[in-house]
């Protein structure tokens, strides 16, 4: 403790689990607490004068309570698009710039997208069963599933990963339509004024809009109705834009033929009655999980740190700080 605190390099406080390609940068170019403030509460207080930065993932928390108790904090670096765990108002008011890792992440989670609006409609898990079960042999073909190609999707949300989306889902020669917090007659697409007037005309609904207190159960039972019983859900957003419980109730009565899952309201726990369905495909919020995205990630969030303390541009700030004290200053 006493030589990190004789250290002239700025003091971070990891606030969630870093991947070890971030980890070690960043305690190459800083003094980094690893979650001090959840693992010896005393030892962090000590410490606390001394943080200027915070570090984390996508899921990270960074409420006022742990701000308030960092009177040098500078910046919070997070490793991931979605940032709705920081206390964005807090910091601003402090003028703290809060950064995130838009763009390095796009293609992948628009590929998991897609490839989860495939796994649900043609079967894909289900179908892998059959074959290593034997049941091929037993009892002939699979029931037949449902076609993609040619169908009509609906995005809720079109920022730069909703766009790659409508990208991918066009060389399948889908029609695209979406809703967002407003028009975006440049893109060519038809726009549909809220969710639910969108599920109604869609055979297929991805949802990728940032979570928050703003969208909490955007995706409601009446949304689901709208979408209706040959509709399918993908979200690769975050849970809590959809009520599990409705989504469940709906699978379990057929409101809607299926759903791919990226994301839940409770992670990592995932309701029982959810992955007993089988018309539901779930993986464990994997959407930008690869090794080259990952790094860019992590390139990123340590690119924000170091520009920073070196009183540089920050190359991705979030967009509140960039319509508020950070109008100016920025990559």
């Amino acid at each position: 403790m006493a030589e990190a605190a004789l250290s002239t390099r700025p003091h971070v406080l990891a606030v969630s689990k870093l991947p070890p390609f971030l980890a070690k940068p960043l305690n190459d170019a800083f003094v980094v607490h690893d979650r001090l403030h959840q693992s010896d509460p005393a030892a962090f207080a000590r410490i606390a004068p001394m943080v200027r930065g915070v570090c984390g993932g996508g899921e990270s928390q960074v409420p006022r309570v742990l701000m308030d108790q960092l009177a040098a904090l500078e910046i919070v670096s997070i490793m991931g698009v979605g940032y709705d765990g920081v206390d964005v108002a807090a910091a601003l008011e402090r003028r703290v710039p809060v950064t995130h890792t838009p763009g390095v992440l796009d293609d992948d989670v628009a590929d998991l997208a897609i490839s989860l609006m495939f796994s649900v409609a043609r079967r894909i898990p289900q179908a892998d069963r059959y074959v290593r079960e034997g049941r091929w042999a037993g009892e002939g073909p699979m029931p037949l599933a449902r076609k993609v190609s040619g169908a009509r999707l609906g995005i809720v949300g079109l920022g730069r990963i909703g766009q790659a989306i409508a990208s991918r889902a066009q060389a399948f020669g889908m029609s695209i339509a979406y809703t967002a917090r407003g028009a975006k007659p440049g893109l060519g697409f038809e726009f549909y004024p809220s969710a639910r007037a969108l599920a109604a005309q869609v055979d297929f609904l991805v949802v990728i809009t940032p979570g928050g207190a703003g969208t909490r159960h955007l995706i409601d039972a009446g949304v689901l109705a709208a979408l209706g019983p040959n509709g399918y859900l993908i979200n690769v957003a975050r849970g809590s834009v959809v009520d599990e419980a409705a989504l469940i109730q709906a699978l379990q009565a057929g409101t809607i033929a299926g759903a791919g899952l990226d994301v839940y309201e409770k992670e990592p726990h995932v309701p029982e009655a959810l992955r007993a369905l089988d018309n539901a495909v779930l993986t464990p919020h994997m959407a930008s999980a690869t090794r080259e995205t990952r790094q860019a990630m992590a390139d990123l969030a340590l690119r924000n740190l170091t520009a920073h303390f070196a009183g540089q541009p920050l190359a991705s700030p979030v967009p509140e700080w960039l319509a508020g004290p950070g109008r100016e200053g920025t990559a």
